[in-house]
């Protein structure tokens, strides 16, 4: 790794940890050893577009971000569910209602399918239903 990837790797690692906290604080102490051995010829540039411009502080806060995520993962239909799930979840730390998960997920029945929107919205009621059973 060159100098300047290796600062920009460290700039989107610390970035990453701070959205991480945004969108769920209990994920702030997550471990992430190994995890530039991923990515060890992704483009300075393609990281610059995926954690500079786009994911900063001036942008989307961390309830808008899992929104608009939680919208294209409900396009994806039965191969999105898992991710539906842990999206769910971490909207509803960062402050978004139950309401608002889904009112997102019908507004993607006209760009995915009935079936996708279905799919998304048991998802999410799976969600909401294991929060209410493990609150006391």
């Amino acid at each position: 790794m060159t100098d300047a990837y290796a600062k920009m790797f460290q700039q989107m690692m610390e970035s990453g940890q701070e959205m991480l906290r945004a969108f769920n604080p209990s994920l702030d102490g997550m471990k992430v050893a190994g995890f530039d051995k991923m990515f060890p010829t992704m483009p300075a540039d393609i990281m610059e577009m995926w954690f500079g411009k786009t994911f900063n502080r001036e942008g989307l806060d961390a309830k808008t971000r899992l929104l608009v995520t939680l919208a294209g993962l409900t396009v994806l239909g039965a191969q999105g569910e898992a991710q539906v799930r842990m999206t769910v979840r971490h909207a509803l730390e960062a402050g978004a209602t139950e309401r608002e998960i889904a009112e997102v997920i019908w507004q993607m029945s006209m760009f995915g399918g009935l079936p996708a929107m279905q799919k998304a919205l048991e998802a999410a009621q799976a969600v909401f239903a294991e929060r209410k059973e493990a609150s006391p």
